[in-house]
């Protein structure tokens, strides 16, 4: 294994970055005109073809958190971690199919915005702060972390910083363009992303096959990972007992086997996809038809993902585990770019240049989305309502490079604990504080015409204390099992110590907080008016979608449920 880079690494990454910059500049030279224009600025004025906004959706979601972190868990748990991937194609499905309707039927433009015209002023505002500190403080710094961290490994393991800088420079010569150069360079990124990821997973197989004395072949290596790994290739995973190893407890609280799939893992998805600005941004600006489209599009690329961010993390596993591989203190956040180290020249820059891809797309992505909901959700509103359009998009500007500046202040040092929980787990689990109470307000905002404005605000408090209490204080205040959950004993470091200490697993706990978040809301807003003055006014038509939606949906389950019956 081999951490040097030569000559034709350097000029793989060195073509990536001259097209995507060059393109990018192309992008941005012909709408120069428009470049003052707010809409043309956050929302690319509704240029964005279908396949670039899923391109766009795939870019900004795969990042250092998948890259790195899911292929972490594939190393630690296995196949099951696809279901994020997986479960997110039939959330897309549901996002394009019933929510896009109602946002671009309402010229809805941010999540903020949508929460003012539903509800008031107040929930708007709440949640615009909650947004831009967790894009912020979770989002942004665990993707720039993550990704310094995995390209240092592939090199001498010296210039995590300099890397660190290299990648929030270059994500803001992109999103400086605005969305529609963020969107169509993502066509880019996305086909790096693909290409070198395929390329790395087929080659990872091969190694394995060489170790394992079966020639140079990726499927004989797929083959021997079952073979060798046959826990590793189970979506559910039991319910520990008493016989249980610690192992396999720790695994079940980060991946709760069937229950999961009756509680945060839905939440999780469609709150992801469908009330979070950093994604809905790219279709907002689009038409009904190639909104949906471009969204069933990115649903469909999904499926794909596992093969290329978790299967690298089993390879590594195996290898590891036979001796293979080194791997800096067996953690699992280093798999990916330990793989990555077999490489042969060439080829290792066509991966660092898809990790880069994916890091610098997600950083792109989140950034744009803070400069919007900061600069149309806070600044105009309540710092400059005069300000003209050219004003609010160096607002806009001024905004990206400050939350990237904080962001590299933060994780200079690793100061919010990133790698020591796990890259893809601590993104996970401290969104989830926040996703049962956002998800709660608007679905039943969505659909509910009843629900009212101080039941939001109940929902969005609730949803979070009772997130906070679950996670961190039901095992202790209510026992370790009852009719609710069940706890499990894990190691943790408490006050500088190594401690056991009972846990939830935090997807139950999120399925927990939605459920008596919505009890909550529903109870408040049968107290308002039948029908809440503000509710939407929906109607069948906006549903109905076309023969050719209806044949990539068909499609789309079809291949999800034989993967499901393949790896049950």
């Amino acid at each position: 294994m081999n951490k040097n880079l030569v000559t034709a690494d350097y000029i793989v990454f060195a073509v990536y970055f001259v097209i995507v910059a060059s393109y990018g500049l192309w992008i941005y030279q012909r709408k120069k005109k428009k470049v003052t224009d707010t809409k043309d600025f956050f929302l690319a004025e509704g240029s964005l073809t279908w396949w670039a906004i899923g391109a766009s959706l795939i870019a900004s979601n795969i990042s250092a958190e998948q890259f790195v972190g899911m292929s972490g868990e594939g190393f630690f748990a296995g196949i099951a971690v696809a279901a994020y991937e997986w479960i997110a194609a039939i959330a897309l499905i549901i996002i394009a199919v019933w929510f896009i309707p109602i946002y671009l039927k309402n010229k809805i433009y941010t999540m903020p915005q949508f929460l003012k015209t539903r509800y008031n002023e107040t929930v708007a505002l709440i949640m615009a702060v909650f947004w831009l500190f967790l894009y912020v403080f979770v989002n942004l710094t665990s993707i720039l972390y993550l990704g310094a961290v995995a390209i240092n490994g592939l090199v001498d393991g010296q210039h995590l910083h300099i890397i660190m800088i290299g990648l929030a420079v270059f994500a803001l010569i992109i999103t400086l363009g605005g969305m529609k150069v963020i969107g169509f360079t993502d066509v880019i990124q996305v086909g790096v992303l693909i290409i070198g990821g395929l390329a790395t997973t087929y080659l990872a197989l091969t190694v394995v096959s060489e170790k394992f004395g079966l020639g140079s072949s990726a499927l004989a290596g797929f083959k021997a990972l079952m073979r060798d790994a046959p826990e590793h290739f189970h979506m559910i995973f039991s319910k520990p007992d008493a016989t249980s190893s610690q192992l396999q407890v720790d695994k079940y609280l980060v991946l709760p086997g069937i229950a999961m799939y009756f509680a945060g893992q839905w939440i999780v998805n469609l709150n992801y996809w469908g009330c979070n600005q950093y994604i809905t941004q790219r279709a907002l600006g689009a038409n009904l038809q190639t909104a949906r489209t471009g969204i069933l599009f990115a649903g469909f690329l999904k499926l794909l993902m596992p093969v290329i961010v978790m299967l690298p993390g089993i390879a590594a596993f195996v290898l590891y585990k036979n001796g293979h591989l080194a791997l800096t203190d067996g953690r699992k956040d280093y798999a990916y770019s330990a793989v990555l180290g077999f490489l042969p020249a060439g080829l290792k820059g066509l991966s660092i240049a898809a990790l880069t891809a994916a890091i610098v797309s997600s950083l792109a992505g989140k950034v744009n989305s803070i400069s919007t909901i900061f600069t149309l959700d806070i600044y105009k509103k309540y710092f400059k309502r005069d300000a003209d359009e050219q004003k609010m998009v160096w607002t806009g500007r001024l905004a990206v490079v400050f939350s990237m500046f904080i962001a590299i202040i933060f994780t200079w040092q690793d100061v919010l604990g990133i790698g020591g929980k796990g890259g893809f787990t601590f993104i996970q689990q401290y969104t989830g504080f926040i996703s049962p109470g956002v998800f709660a307000m608007f679905i039943l905002g969505m659909f509910w015409r009843r629900t009212t404005g101080a039941a939001a605000i109940a929902g969005l408090v609730t949803g979070f204390v009772l997130s906070v209490f679950f996670n961190e204080f039901a095992p202790q205040v209510l026992g370790h099992s009852n009719f609710l959950y069940t706890a499990y004993p894990t190691q943790a470091v408490v006050n500088g110590a190594l401690q056991t200490v009972w846990e939830i697993p935090f997807l139950i706990c999120m399925g927990l907080a939605f459920l008596f978040t919505m009890i909550i809301m529903v109870l408040i807003s049968l107290g308002g008016p039948k029908v809440n003055p503000k509710a939407f006014v929906l109607d069948k038509s906006m549903f109905k979608v076309s023969p050719s939606t209806l044949v990539l949906i068909l499609l789309t389950l079809m291949i999800l449920m034989a993967l499901y019956v393949k790896f049950w």
